[in-house]
């Protein structure tokens, strides 16, 4: 988020503004117009990072505004939501990440270690929980280090999870 702040009192030039920005690293959800999000897309709904399934736009009606309902997923449990929002009103749309990453090892807890193609290496992640096959799905296929895995790990709003695997 950035505030404009003027910086004298009076006649305000265009070069009279010292931008801001209000948090230190990049923002986890940025601001969107409802009308704009569309199907594919991410949205927030509920404090939940969403990916929208369906769209449908109400007509206006007597106040002016055409609402859309929203239904979406949470990317990380697959959760179904609705929302309905006015689509000149502003909503927010998390920040999604996806990289790649190799297995280097599964412990006893499902907890990973992961490798990516730099060499830095992630420790802070488990199997995913859902869907529910695909945390033995990669178990299986890693084989107790047998075979080269890469996992594609989805980051938004702070969370981070395995989404998808393959066998190289």
């Amino acid at each position: 988020f950035f505030f404009l702040h003027p910086t004298e009192q009076g006649a305000m030039g265009d070069d009279d503004y010292a931008i801001e920005s209000a948090d230190a690293g990049a923002s986890a959800t940025i601001p969107m117009e409802a009308g704009q999000i569309k199907k594919g897309g991410y949205m927030m709904i509920k404090g939940h990072p969403c990916k929208v399934l369906s769209i449908s736009v109400s007509k206006t009606g007597k106040h002016g505004h055409a609402k859309c309902n929203f239904v979406a997923t949470d990317i990380f449990t697959g959760k179904k939501y609705e929302d309905m929002v006015p689509s000149t009103h502003g909503t927010t749309v998390p920040v999604v990440h996806r990289s790649e990453w190799e297995i280097i090892d599964i412990g006893d807890g499902d907890e990973l270690t992961l490798m990516d193609e730099a060499g830095n290496q992630k420790t802070d992640l488990n199997l995913p929980t859902f869907p529910e096959s695909l945390a033995d799905d990669i178990k299986n296929s890693w084989n107790g280090g047998e075979n080269s895995v890469m996992v594609t790990v989805q980051a938004a709003v702070g969370i981070e999870q395995v989404i998808a695997y393959k066998k190289e």
